[in-house]
């Protein structure tokens, strides 16, 4: 059944109904950018609380970020953050594939509805214009008939009548004549113009506005077919990022599942403990026997209390429970903090020199390096003197050289602080002999041997600084591989599209905004979502 065929007496309400199918698709692109709207408003809220309880970079090295509920805590975090990127992420695609595709198609709609429409109009124009042809020519041919019959009868007349003379009669029979030629012209222009509307209407109701009737159907059920694969868009964008929620979720509960109660325990007693042992018990002093307390004090071996114990902390307060009072505040003298962290209990002393000296040997080795290419490239400026002149570089190596002398001077005397302390030294990566005087390694071994490293081949040295020019013209250096759980389309711009399976090169990692930057072989790049994909980073 077909519109041309049932309604073809129903152009208005065909127009209408047309109308307000355009009307339709027009509320619900409103509908799903309102949508899009809380969803980006949601993603916001959630990042903005994310960022609002996530440590700051000077609180992470905070004691209580190493328990594991402290961990956890950050995990949940930033599983939230990759749990708004997943919502921006269906804004974005409910924009793309519903509203703006929407829109486009409706405008090409309400173009061709309106050349239909128009086609319709003038149809019905011309029609009207026959019909009043058609009309005309009818009024017309009733007029001149009637004078036909008038002009007739009045020659009868005048051809009865005996007062009438000859030339009378035969000029009112000629007039009579005459009318009678033009009525039946008038006729024939009449049944002309009656023919010709009949077959305009025939073509009118038969042909041309069923045509057109049925493109307007087809029209509208196209319009009705695409509104519902915007439907089921709706529902599908939500459910294509389904996984990556539920592996956010699954974060989250392996977060929970993550925190250990006596780790934590264990964690704080290493931190905290201090190595001290109990204090003894007091001894009686018997003023009777007429001991003087000076004489006492100096009498009594052992420790009579904490502040004996405490050695050089004596200014620690050593009871188990701080005293809060106000009345009590003015009498607690605070520990000097000293370079040597004397001021800490034995056990964390030991672990502060030890956190020193690895951050000096780090700095150590930094400086070491940097001398070793200031020295290659000396060499490839003694060497190529266009390159560079040798003794613009004098002023660094000094430098250098005195910061690796500074700072072996350092490792030298924390390592003597903290065999004071009791700890060892052999975990350190690092010894004063490993340098010469001129602050590199030497190539000698302590006992005089020659190692198995040489010196390097002056002729083969090439400064990092020569390596930057040519790099700078280069792609950046992969820093490790990423394999695509999911299918992404890549539609907004700076992104990139992957299939399920894909390995792609990552070069730059996620900053905390939910987005990876990769590259394909080719030599494409862009951004991916990060929970699309399992990296996996060069060691």
């Amino acid at each position: 059944m077909d519109w041309g065929t049932e309604l073809w007496d129903q152009y208005d309400i065909i127009e209408k109904h047309t109308q307000a199918g355009l009307e339709l698709v027009e509320k619900y692109v409103k509908f799903v950018k309102e949508r899009t709207e809380i969803e980006q408003n949601y993603a916001k809220h959630l990042r903005n609380l994310s960022k609002k309880y996530n440590l700051k970079r000077s609180s992470k090295d905070e004691p209580e970020c190493r328990l594991s509920s402290y961990q956890s805590f950050l995990d949940i975090l930033n599983e939230m953050n990759d749990y708004a990127g997943q919502r921006e992420l269906i804004a974005e695609d409910l924009m793309m594939n519903i509203c703006i595709d929407l829109t486009k198609y409706l405008q090409e709609l309400k173009q061709e509805r309106k050349a239909y429409l128009m086609e319709a109009k003038k149809a019905q124009q011309s029609l009207e214009m026959t019909y009043k042809q058609l009309d005309s020519s009818k009024k017309r041919f009733e007029r001149e008939w009637r004078e036909s019959e008038r002009t007739t009868q009045y020659a009868e007349k005048t051809d009865q009548d005996i007062n009438a003379t000859k030339a009378d009669v035969e000029k009112a029979k000629q007039q009579a004549h005459m009318r009678a030629h033009v009525a039946e012209d008038c006729k024939n222009d009449y049944a002309a113009q009656l023919q010709k509307y009949n077959k305009e209407q025939n073509q009118f109701y038969f042909q041309d506005m069923p045509l057109i009737f049925n493109k307007l159907q087809d029209l509208d059920e196209r319009r009705v077919r695409k509104l519902a694969q915007g439907y089921i868009l709706f529902s599908d964008t939500e459910k294509h990022v389904i996984p990556i929620i539920g592996k956010c979720l699954e974060g989250i509960t392996k977060a929970g599942t993550n925190v250990n109660e006596k780790n934590d325990s264990l964690v704080l007693i290493e931190q905290n403990k201090s190595g001290f042992e109990r204090p003894g018990d007091l001894e009686f002093e018997d003023f009777s026997q007429g001991i003087n307390r000076a004489s006492s004090d100096s009498s009594l071996g052992t420790p009579k209390g904490p502040m004996d114990l405490l050695g050089k902390n004596r200014s620690k307060n050593f009871w188990l429970f701080s005293k809060r009072n106000k009345k009590f505040t003015p009498c607690r003298i605070l520990p000097t903090v000293t370079e040597d962290f004397g001021h800490l209990p034995p056990e964390q002393r030991r672990k502060r020199l030890q956190h020193k000296l690895e951050e000096i040997c780090k700095e150590l080795q930094k400086e070491v390096d940097q001398s070793e290419a200031l020295g290659k490239m000396k060499d490839v400026y003694e060497k190529n003197p266009q390159m560079g002149d040798p003794d613009s570089l004098l002023s660094q190596i000094s430098q250098t050289s005195q910061n690796i002398e500074r700072l072996r001077g350092e490792l030298n005397k924390y390592e003597t602080w903290l065999a004071e302390a009791g700890g060892r030294g052999d975990t350190l990566r690092y010894k004063p002999h490993m340098f010469n005087n001129n602050g590199s390694l030497d190539v000698h071994s302590p006992d005089g041997a020659h190692s198995d490293e040489s010196p390097p081949d002056p002729s083969q040295a090439i400064y990092a600084e020569f390596d930057d020019d040519f790099e700078d013209e280069e792609l950046a250096a992969p820093i490790g591989k990423c394999t695509a759980m999911y299918n992404f389309p890549g539609a907004s711009e700076g992104t990139i599209s992957m299939q399920e399976g894909e390995v792609l090169a990552v070069v730059e990692e996620d900053k905390g905004d939910g987005w990876t930057r990769v590259r394909r072989n080719n030599g494409d790049e862009g951004y991916i979502p990060t929970s699309y994909v399992t990296i996996t980073l060069n060691k």
